[in-house]
């Protein structure tokens, strides 16, 4: 697979990320290119259950933007090497990626052997 190949899937995944961490998140105004947990709820609830409920979601939410922002830094790394020419190198050794490793990740940073 050719390099703008690669590029085109990290975008479109970079896309998609971006959407799935404003379903949970929001920008943080004081965090430039970060996102925080928002609740599913609004947060006025009377109800002591129904505040439980807020605090329950906004932790679920927290979770799974975690992971997700963790996946898009992956992703802009991977095209930030594309467009340093050093996309598809090993970051530990400098040996060439095995296009099996970056067809099944094209945001894959190691070769096999370094794998951590």
């Amino acid at each position: 697979m050719h390099t703008q190949q690669f590029k085109e899937r990290l975008e479109e995944e970079k896309g998609r990320l971006a959407r799935q961490m404003q379903e949970v998140g929001r920008k943080n105004p004081a965090v430039p290119d970060d996102f925080e947990a928002r609740p599913t709820q609004t947060g006025s609830e009377p109800d002591l259950a129904d505040q439980a409920g807020v605090i329950q979601s906004y932790e679920e939410n927290e979770g799974v933007l975690r992971d997700l922002e963790a996946r898009y830094d992956q992703i802009l790394a991977a095209l930030a090497r594309i467009e340093a020419g050093t996309f598809g190198k090993c970051a530990v050794g400098g040996e060439a990626i095995e296009p099996e490793r970056l067809e099944a990740d094209p945001a894959a940073a190691t070769c096999l052997a370094h794998l951590r």
